[in-house]
């Protein structure tokens, strides 16, 4: 902005000497208050305030583990002086939009926002930048202009769930008809899970129904997997791709009732249910995420921004928005979680111990594949 200013107080002085004055005046008046912002911000050193909004709370991770994770790191990279505003937008964009306007009234220092609507969020985050306050778009690539993105690599989840189903399914991967339960149309990463499965399931398995499932939740994706079964007969579906854990619950639910049994369903999130149901030979996958990981890498690039401080330590990538080029980004890798791996995977990072994931009705299948 600054460099622009100055371009304009030289072109103006080649006509009007009093102009040029005036733009130098403006010019050195927006050099003081980036001194007087980047100052401000030294002086506040490790007390720094971040604004945490996740979009959801249908998924049990981003109460479980983003949140207490992100605080967790922020103390530590503050000596215990940060502090995380955290506010839940309940899937309702409305809500969320209405919850940056709060942040930004409370003077936070920073954003860290997972957004329930990757464009409608676009002017809360104008709002947020027109006050100085830099944006870490988390999970999902929010538009507008954010300073930093942190998430996996999602077209690779969809590509993992795809050769999960096709592995399932083996040399039968055609005598049936698969169906797919994607994610909500207004999340950017619902859509690219979508393109991963595509790249992997096009021409080699038969889609009889495909859906977009709103706002993700499993009561949606169980009325979407009912008309299905009613469109195609319950006994030419032979797998479903579904995008998360909790959307495979609403699936199964509806696959049990019409007595389908049997047939491989995928997830993502390694939800706990989700991981019983892998146990219990009711869901064949989920797609194990490094939540730790993510999460740590959010707080980094937060409390970097807050303190007036360079990514490039940090993020090694950069990514482009619909709205926005060149966003420094970290994007963490995926596995594909099955009964084979579970102690390697969610049980080594700490997310469930075994007598979580083995507890009630769920020992007895535990023991069946010698989880222990």
């Amino acid at each position: 902005m600054n460099t622009r200013m100055r371009r304009a107080a030289v072109a103006v002085a080649a006509t009007a000497m009093a102009l040029s004055l005036a733009a130098c005046g403006s010019a050195a008046e927006s050099d003081e208050n980036k001194d007087s912002s980047d100052s401000a911000a030294a002086e506040k050193g490790d007390a720094i305030k971040v604004g945490l909004l996740l979009p959801e709370n249908q998924n049990a991770r981003y109460e479980k583990f983003d949140k207490p994770l992100i605080e967790k790191k922020v103390k530590e990279l503050t000596n215990n002086k940060g502090e995380v505003v955290y506010a839940n937008a309940k899937q309702d964009t409305t809500l969320q939009s209405q919850q940056v306007d709060t942040m930004i009234t409370n003077k936070v220092d920073v954003l860290i926002v997972d957004a329930v609507d990757s464009k409608a969020i676009a002017g809360s985050i104008n709002k947020a930048k027109s006050q100085d306050i830099p944006v870490v778009a988390y999970d999902r690539l929010a538009e507008g202009p954010i300073d930093a993105y942190t998430s996996f690599d999602n077209v690779t989840v969809g590509k993992t769930q795809g050769e999960a189903l096709l592995e399932a399914l083996g040399d039968k991967a055609k005598d049936g008809q698969i169906v797919m339960m994607n994610g909500a149309s207004t999340d950017p990463n619902a859509a690219q899970f979508k393109e991963g499965a595509h790249a992997v399931l096009d021409g080699k398995v038969n889609i009889g129904r495909e859906y977009d499932t709103k706002e993700w939740k499993p009561e949606n994706a169980n009325s979407n997997m009912q008309a299905a079964i009613s469109a195609l007969g319950k006994d030419k579906i032979i797998g479903v791709y579904s995008a998360n854990d909790g959307m495979a619950s609403g699936v199964i639910t509806a696959l049990k009732r019409a007595g389908i049994a049997d047939i491989p369903v995928t997830g993502q999130d390694a939800e706990l249910a989700g991981v019983q149901r892998i146990i219990a030979g009711e869901q064949y996958m989920s797609v194990y995420k490094s939540y730790p990981q993510e999460a740590t890498v959010a707080a980094e690039m937060a409390v970097a921004l807050a303190k007036g401080e360079s990514l490039d330590s940090i993020a090694k990538e950069k990514v482009d928005s619909a709205t926005t080029k060149g966003i420094p980004t970290v994007l963490i890798p995926v596995v594909s979680l099955t009964k084979d791996n579970i102690k390697e995977t969610v049980v080594k990072e700490g997310y469930y111990t075994l007598d979580e994931i083995c507890s009630g009705n769920y020992k007895a299948a535990c023991d069946k594949i010698g989880l222990k």
